[in-house]
């Protein structure tokens, strides 16, 4: 009978000892899934880190591009009004070559060809508007007119305007049909 409750108490330690062992596998099982979804997490954060760099550097390439597209942008549409004042002065001449004012108004179309090409060079080029459709992103009406063409041509421009590559640097003034 000792030798039965010998056997009966080792069953019961081993009992005991299995499930302290059981309790242990279950809490490490535990451990490893938390620690399993703490990683799952930081590698879905890091993803997102990783893609947030790369989408701001996207961000600040165009940005500089577009920047440097444009860098001249100030400085010509400074001289678009130096362009301006050249144009009326020109319009002034009757081409009689024997008068003073002529013949300073021939150096001044060499000066105006010259600041031409300049901004040709820098791929600024003249709104055309004369006999077109009047067009808001281009032109800008600033008055209108009956006559026999259809409503909403262009007239005649005023004051000319400028694009600088694919940038309207200044509409153009335009009188438009009614």
């Amino acid at each position: 009978m000792k030798n039965t409750e010998e056997i009966n108490l080792n069953e019961e330690k081993k009992e005991k000892k299995n499930k302290k062992e059981d309790k242990k596998v279950l809490e490490l099982k535990s451990t490893i899934e938390e620690l399993t979804g703490k990683v799952s997490n930081l590698e879905n954060e890091l993803l997102k880190s990783k893609a947030d760099n790369i989408n701001y550097r996207k961000r600040k390439d165009e940005e500089i591009s577009r920047m440097l597209k444009y860098k001249d942008e100030e400085i010509v549409s400074d001289m678009l009004t130096i362009i301006d004042t050249f144009e009326s002065a020109i319009k002034m001449d009757d081409n009689n070559l024997t008068d003073e004012v002529s013949k300073f108004l021939s150096g001044f179309k060499m000066i105006y060809a010259n600041l031409i090409s300049i901004l040709e060079k820098y791929e600024v080029k003249a709104i055309d508007g004369n006999n077109k459709p009047f067009d808001p992103a281009y032109h800008q009406a600033v008055m209108t007119e009956s006559c026999d063409m259809e409503p909403g041509m262009v007239i005649e421009v005023l004051r000319k305007g400028y694009i600088l590559k694919d940038k309207v640097l200044r509409p153009a003034m335009v009188k438009v049909s009614e």
